[in-house]
């Protein structure tokens, strides 16, 4: 017995099947499309590592196309997030700004995560075949030239592994054509309400060398509009009174101001970046694909604004950032008999800079500064900044056989192997202070990381289907890993100052041996290993070609690690299991496409990053939690000309057992007299109601194929932070409602377009957040990370 086989069409031609919202949304009805096809087209995607009919896929899963991606003016992580009902996101908090954002999908979401010795994301983000996620989150890849984005939601634990406990994210390029030349690129010019210009120029050509190899190049060059205002300001550290020798507090006030710093549109910031891809097909049935990607993101100021103020704040030091990264990637396809063989395999290397202001710290922790002084023992202002460095390498392997598609029997089994690099440095300077009190051979040094984390991941996975009856399907699949962690380093004071004799190189056994990287010691030295397996069990009914139902068991998992501080235990590996039914169906002769899923997961030992004592970073197992949800998407070509397309999400996410910030033998509690958050409480960061409504209109003007399209997106209110005390400080992220539209023209090779974002100027809050723990830095240092303002522009682009 065959499946029956679906049409496909070119990725440039398709309609996005099941795109919640958006992504379905804006499809390019050309007007040939429209007078010929009176059905929606197809979309193929390889989410379970073969290529398949979209609607054949019995997981949720989104794809948004090329022609999609344009019309939706896709350039970045954050622009098809939106439009993403089970998909929400934290903008980074302190570090901020694209390239820093961690997603969540489906609720699983405890906040806090990014920090560099914290818990590893929970949704996995893919370039083509290879991971490009790092502990920092996943690369923000400029979207251009992008066949298409798949977005995976529920646990990919059987053949994505790790870091795909809550879903996945994959960004398809389009590859090398041996088949014809290719070339086209695309302007665009536009100015933010409140805030300066920006442009975007874009390029690709592919260029056959030979009947059976093409090298294709991407280029792109973009400058983001600042916005948030640096506004002059004043900070005041007062006097104190005397205090047991041997330090007293400052007999008379000091304040500071910013006016050298003060700068209007203090957040602008730039991307450059590149693609080249070669491909060979070396006979009929083998293909090797080599790929180079390297980008470099340039940000200065803060995306995040006070909460007291309307896109304004003071600062008093520099603040910016340079992520740099280059990733090379090998894919090898072919065929060994009867199996599809596939290797995979890259290497990435990043780095980010970034120096901020610590102000708030300052102010807060540091207010009287009696133990901040200068080489004479003089009081000196103590305010501090942060200069961070972050190198990331990482290496993946993965090797897989699979069958055809049309046998009755169908598997993919393979083995992973990847390994990560985490060089760590962080420097809290305050000038001048005394060589006595500084980290010994770091000048104006208060505090130190320096570390280097290692994350090492092998698994072995595989997937059977099995066709039961003509109608009935059954999938099996199971992933067996072993995950290792491992942190050493020096992190803390220098050796005179007893501030806190717990923390810094008062806490090596041997100061000035062993150091990494430079630091004065090593007092971090340790690791942690888990190994175990992730199931999955799927039924799939289908009733005709047009409509299909699934009932789907999986586990997705997350690896645990070692805190920085080793007076913190370890925090072990967390596993999400997920029990989902779920139908795609179209009718009125496929002009009309309904899917949805139900499901409940059940998260266990949840990794919970908070900032703990002397605001460091504490990942803990913060106890088990329960997600409810309902997600579902409709696309309807309600004429030829006009095409509609809805989704939302509906997640009820809570705890199941109290979260108490307790030890007992070293481990963390779930039963406690004062929780920190009790049974019951919501999960942070994610909407209980998420939706998306989008229309667009082809027609004739004269010669020319024109449309007009709006897009709008609901998110609903979140809380900040999982702990009830935290998220009453901070405050509530109130809900909103942002509006896209716009018009444009076609004529041959030519198209012009004129967009409107964010058209009613919706001051939408996507974090809050403080410099330190929000219950000392927040009661009057909660600031605001805030959407794009109110942003006009016009785009004209060329294909040849």
């Amino acid at each position: 017995m065959q499946r029956s086989k679906k049409r496909k069409i070119s990725l440039s031609q398709s309609i996005v099947v099941r795109a919640p919202l958006a992504s379905a949304v804006m499809l390019v009805l050309s007007p040939a499309y429209a007078q010929e096809v009176t059905g929606l087209e197809e979309i193929i995607v390889t989410a379970q590592k073969r290529s398949e009919s979209l609607q054949d896929v019995p997981l949720s899963i989104q794809a948004i196309g090329t022609k999609q991606l344009e019309e939706l003016h896709i350039a970045s992580f954050a622009d098809y997030a939106k439009f993403l009902p089970s998909l929400s996101y934290q903008s980074g908090g302190q570090s901020g700004g694209p390239g820093f954002s961690r997603p969540y999908m489906r609720g699983v979401a405890s906040g806090g995560d990014g920090n560099h010795s914290g818990s590893q994301p929970s949704v996995g983000t893919y370039l083509d075949e290879q991971p490009i996620t790092t502990i920092s989150g996943a690369l923000d890849v400029h979207i251009y030239d992008v066949a298409r984005v798949e977005v995976l939601a529920g646990p990919q634990g059987t053949l994505y592994g790790a870091s795909s406990q809550a879903g996945t994210i994959r960004i398809i390029t389009n590859k090398p054509d041996p088949s014809g030349f290719a070339a086209g690129y695309d302007l665009e010019g536009s100015t933010v309400t409140k805030g300066e210009s920006g442009y975007l120029a874009e390029g690709f050509v592919n260029l056959p060398i030979s009947d059976t190899a093409a090298i294709r190049l991407v280029g792109w060059a973009q400058h983001d509009a600042g916005y948030i205002d640096n506004v002059p300001g004043t900070v005041t550290y007062p006097e104190g009174t005397l205090r047991d020798p041997p330090y007293t507090f400052r007999d008379t006030p000091l304040t500071i101001e910013n006016s050298s710093r003060a700068e209007k549109d203090y957040n602008d910031g730039d991307t450059y970046g590149g693609r080249a891809a070669l491909k060979i097909d070396l006979n009929d049935t083998w293909a090797v694909t080599a790929g180079l990607m390297a980008q470099e993101q340039k940000r200065n100021g803060s995306y995040g604004y006070r909460s007291d103020s309307d896109l304004e704040l003071v600062r008093f030091n520099a603040e910016d950032s340079k992520d740099r990264w280059t990733q090379a990637a090998l894919t090898v396809e072919g065929k060994l008999g009867n199996f599809d063989v596939v290797y995979a395999g890259a290497y990435l290397d990043r780095k980010a800079v970034s120096h901020s202001d610590y102000v708030d710290y300052s102010v807060y922790y540091d207010y009287y500064g009696y133990y901040i002084f200068n080489g004479v023992g003089e009081y000196i202002d103590p305010t501090q900044y942060i200069n961070g460095k972050d190198g990331f390498t990482k290496q993946s392997h993965e090797l897989r056989i699979s069958s055809s598609n049309d046998s009755r029997l169908q598997y993919v089994a393979g083995l992973f192997w990847q390994r990560q690099t985490h060089d760590i440095e962080q420097q809290y300077v305050i000038n001048g202070i005394a060589t006595s009190i500084e980290v010994t051979g770091w000048p104006d040094t208060w505090w130190l990381t320096e570390q280097v984390r290692i994350d090492r991941d092998d698994a072995a996975f595989g997937e059977l289907t099995y066709d039961l009856t003509d109608k009935l399907s059954v999938t099996g699949g199971i992933r067996f890993f072993e995950a290792e962690n491992s942190i050493v380093g020096f992190l803390g004071y220098g050796l005179t100052n007893d501030f806190t004799s717990a923390t810094g190189e008062k806490s090596c056994a041997n100061p000035g041996s062993g150091s990494v990287n430079g630091g004065p010691c090593t007092n971090v030295d340790a690791s942690i290993k888990e190994s175990g397996n992730t199931p999955k069990l799927n039924f799939t009914y289908r009733f005709d070609d047009q409509r299909l139902v699934y009932a789907t068991y999986s586990e997705g998992f997350r690896p645990g690690g070692i805190n920085r501080r080793l007076s913190f235990p370890p925090y072990h590996a967390d596993f999400l299991t997920n029990y989902e039914i779920g139908w795609k169906t179209a009718w009125a002769d496929n002009r009309l496409r309904f899917n949805g899923a139900v499901f409940r997961e059940e998260w266990k030992d949840a990794q919970f990053s908070f900032l703990g004592e002397n605001s460091l970073t504490q990942v803990v197992n913060a106890g088990n939690a329960r997600i409810d949800g309902l997600e579902a998407d409709l696309l309807w070509a309600a004429t030829d000309n006009l095409l509609l397309a809805a989704g939302f999400s509906y997640l009820d996410a809570k705890l199941t057992e109290n979260y108490c910030e307790q030890l007992v033998n070293n481990q963390s509690v779930n039963d406690c007299a004062n929780p920190e958050a009790p049974t019951g409480t919501r999960l942070p960061v994610t909407p209980k109601f998420k939706s998306n409504l989008t229309a667009r209109y082809t027609f004739k003007v004269g010669s020319f194929d024109a449309h007009l399209q709006g897009a709008m997106v609901y998110v609903g209110s979140r809380e900040p932070d999982l702990r009830t005390l935290q998220a009453g400080i901070l405050g509530e992220e109130p809900a909103y409602t942002i509006a896209d539209f716009t018009a444009g023209i076609e004529k041959d090779s030519y198209s012009v377009e004129l967009f409107i974002n964010n058209a009613f100027d919706e001051r939408a809050q996507l974090d809050r957040w403080a410099q330190c723990d929000a219950s000392v830095c927040g009661v009057n240092g909660t600031y605001i990370t805030p959407t794009t303002p109110q942003t006009i522009g016009l785009r004209f682009g060329q294909k040849f």
